[in-house]
């Protein structure tokens, strides 16, 4: 089958780069970072255009080679000890519909917050709208494993939420 499918590059450039992007950036929080993994992604499909065999299996690999991708770029700073978590307000950019609100701005932090398996799991599941099956074979982790991820993460972004959120949520009543 691989033979009969035969991908365009800059194609499939056009139609992924959105998403590419918008998971390194929920998942680093820094756009810049998120543009340059992104790069390094589709520059890495190029090298390997040859082994793509249909759409479905471009998208799975752009997803997965993103999150890993992302989750090194974190690891690197972590190391480092450069501060990772700079303000989603901060210059390095909030998407222009998410500015004008505050609340949105908020919230996207707090999924910066997340432990990083938990968070890559909450982005696949509500951003890529990937069912927990397509998680674990993205993430090549166990399915019992990203259901846990799943729940401890949503857990945890709520209580974040009632914490960090209350205020502002009585303050603009």
């Amino acid at each position: 089958m691989a033979h009969d499918w035969h991908p365009d590059f800059e194609q499939l450039v056009d139609e992924h780069q959105s998403m590419v992007f918008s998971l390194a950036w929920r998942m680093t929080g820094d756009r810049g970072l998120a543009e340059e993994i992104a790069q390094d992604v589709f520059m890495e499909l190029d090298r390997h255009m040859g082994k793509m065999e249909s759409p479905d299996h471009v998208r799975f690999w752009l997803r997965r080679v993103t999150v890993n991708r992302s989750t090194d770029a974190l690891r690197r700073r972590k190391v480092r000890g450069i501060d990772l978590w700079i303000e989603i307000e901060d210059q390095h950019g909030v998407p222009a519909e998410n500015r004008s609100s505050p609340l949105g701005a908020r919230l996207e932090h707090l999924l910066t917050t997340l432990p990083e398996a938990q968070r890559a799991a909450l982005v696949l599941r509500y951003q890529e709208d990937m069912l927990p099956e397509e998680i674990a074979s993205t993430l090549d982790t166990p399915l019992a494993t990203v259901k846990t991820h799943l729940q401890r993460g949503l857990k945890l972004l709520r209580a974040k939420a009632m914490n960090h959120l209350g205020a502002y949520v009585r303050a603009n009543k």
